[in-house]
């Protein structure tokens, strides 16, 4: 039977990938918001669920990486990468919130105002 390398686990990759997707989800649509001439801010509210959804999904994966580095015995490797998957899925659904509510707001005032 072959035994696993240390980069075998792509569990931990992929984690890192979508964490940094849904970081960037967000700051991106803004960007595009602000360079295209067609799109408006408030249309960049679009990419909320994006990174929600990349977000939830990176951690979905930093635990399936940790438990083939469990079940492995260590010999799957990716732990700093399971680490880092962990550290940008917490910040992509932290971006979500935070601009869920900052859209929130925006609609409410919008309701008060008229």
């Amino acid at each position: 039977m072959a035994s696993p390398t240390r980069s075998s686990n792509h569990r931990a990759s992929v984690s890192v990938l979508l964490g940094a997707a849904g970081v960037l989800a967000v700051p991106g649509a803004v960007a595009v918001a602000r360079q295209a001439a067609g799109v408006h801010l408030l249309d960049a509210a679009y990419a909320i669920p994006v990174a929600a959804v990349c977000g939830t999904a990176a951690l979905l994966l930093v635990r399936g990486a940790r438990g083939r580095i469990r079940a492995t015995l260590e010999r799957a490797g990716g732990r700093g990468r399971a680490r880092a998957g962990l550290i940008l899925g917490v910040a992509a659904i932290c971006v979500a919130l935070s601009a869920a509510v900052a859209v929130g707001f925006y609609e409410v005032l919008l309701r008060l105002e008229g």
